[in-house]
C-alpha cells in the first residue's frame, strides 16, 4: 500500500468554511488510496465541519479508500465524545500531557 497522503487542516470547521474544505478532502481523497486528517490545530468545528467529516469518511468507505483522522485538537475531541462518533471514526485519540493538566 502507498504511502497515506496527509492534509493538515488549521482553519475551523465551521460553516464558514466548509464549502473550501469540502473541494480540499474530495480533491485529497481522490489523489491516494489512503488520507490521513491532521486536525491538531483546528481551534473551533461545529455541526458543518462534522458533517463534513462525516460525508469525507463515507466518501472514502465508498472508493475503497481509507480515511484517518491521525491526531484530534481537544475542540474536534469534546464534539466527536460528545456526539458520540468516536467510534464511528475509529481512530485512536492521543490525549497530550499539557492537555491533561
Amino acid at each position: 500500500m502507498n504511502t497515506p497522503k496527509r492534509l493538515t487542516i488549521s482553519q475551523e470547521l465551521t460553516i464558514y468554511h466548509a464549502m473550501d474544505l469540502k473541494e480540499q478532502f474530495i480533491e485529497a481523497l481522490a489523489d491516494a488510496d489512503a488520507l490521513e486528517l491532521d486536525l491538531s490545530q483546528v481551534a473551533e468545528i461545529d455541526t458543518s465541519g462534522l458533517q463534513l467529516l462525516l460525508l469525507t469518511k463515507r466518501e472514502a468507505g465508498r472508493q475503497g479508500k481509507q480515511l484517518t483522522i491521525v491526531a484530534h485538537s481537544p475542540a474536534v475531541r469534546q464534539t466527536l465524545d460528545f456526539c458520540n462518533l468516536a467510534s464511528f471514526f475509529g481512530d485512536p485519540v492521543i490525549i497530550t500531557a499539557h492537555e491533561q493538566a
